[in-house]
């Protein structure tokens, strides 16, 4: 077995010294570029790979981030873990990627797993069950950096990228008004999280403003999925007043609003539905559903600028930023009426 090369062995091929060689690989500014390119030449000949595991003992960084999401089925989420990835890989950061398939104990277990993989932060949006956030509060005792996004907590001291929720919901709800909808229902999920708490507000907000009454029997708090947007919608279907739209909680929702109006023979749009993510199917269903897009793109970027900010600063946590973006109105076929 052939014997691995170490630094050792770069230093004594180049008559250097060891030191040199480290802070040369380590992209020390002290190191002129000339000699950290004679280095790099070297280790490559000799076939050098960097010992990861000890190369993060000895300076107290491992590069590495630890990312987690509730599901990577969700196309937002992946589109974000995306943008993390790609914005960090040009620092020379790799990612370990987690989903708490929207469960606390996963979560719970994720954070202690990463901070056991020695990565330099976490970057988090939180399952639905989440209330309690001791496993946060640990990161940010051990001075990991720590950003949660989208799904965040009150509490949680750290700094936050996401949506402006409340927006979110009054925009899609003054769509709905101006195609002329005036007996909107809502199926949202019955999970305390302040993203669709939020959602739910905007949505009040904008029935107040146009003088329209929000409907009690039209409102159905379940779960965010296919069948609960079918079983809510049967529900609503049911009452005494009889709704010319509904908001989806999020884009699996509404697809399930939609195959409920079409069993009951229902026509889409003159009966409307949005939904919350702009889903990438949403726009090859039939009809093409309309939904808020959250920036996912965005969102990722400004998750992995507040990580690099945070790493460079002695105390991570001296400025704890939050960023905010607006949401984007996606117009499509299931609540054109108007503009068809």
């Amino acid at each position: 077995m052939n014997k691995k090369t170490t630094i050792y062995d770069i230093a004594r091929a180049l008559g250097i010294t060891v030191s040199t060689v480290s802070r040369a690989l380590n992209n020390v500014p002290t190191i002129s570029e000339a000699t950290r390119q004679l280095v790099l030449a070297k280790a490559k000949e000799l076939n050098y790979s960097v010992n990861k595991i000890a190369s993060s003992l000895s300076s107290g960084r491992s590069n590495t981030i630890g990312v987690i999401v509730p599901t990577m089925q969700i196309h937002f989420f992946a589109e974000a873990v995306h943008s993390i990835e790609k914005e960090l890989k040009k620092h020379n950061y790799s990612l370990l990627l987690y989903q708490s398939n929207e469960s606390y104990s996963d979560e719970v277990n994720g954070v202690k797993t990463l901070l056991e993989a020695q990565v330099d932060g976490i970057i988090a949006s939180l399952s639905l069950e989440t209330q309690q956030i001791a496993h946060f509060q640990e990161v940010i005792k051990q001075g990991k950096s720590l950003i949660t996004f989208d799904r965040t907590h009150q509490d949680i001291a750290a700094p936050v990228v996401k949506l402006n929720d409340f927006e979110a919901g009054y925009l899609a709800t003054k769509h709905l008004i101006e195609q002329g909808y005036k007996k909107i229902g809502f199926i949202t999920t019955n999970k305390e999280i302040a993203i669709f708490q939020d959602r739910f507000s905007g949505f009040e907000a904008a029935l107040k403003e146009a003088d329209l009454p929000q409907l009690d029997d039209l409102i159905v708090r379940g779960e965010l999925s296919i069948e609960a947007g079918i079983k809510g919608t049967e529900q609503i279907l049911q009452s005494s007043i009889q709704p010319d739209a509904i908001i989806g909680g999020d884009d699996f929702t509404a697809v399930g609003i939609i195959q409920a109006l079409k069993a009951a023979e229902i026509a889409i749009p003159a009966t409307g539905v949005i939904g919350f993510a702009n889903q990438t199917f949403s726009s090859f269903i039939t009809p093409t559903l309309s939904s808020i897009d959250q920036q996912a793109n965005k969102m990722g970027e400004e998750c992995a600028k507040l990580f690099l900010k945070m790493v460079k600063q002695k105390d991570p946590y001296e400025d704890i930023e939050q960023v905010v973006l607006d949401p984007i109105l996606i117009k499509r076929k299931s609540t054109c009426r108007i503009d068809n």
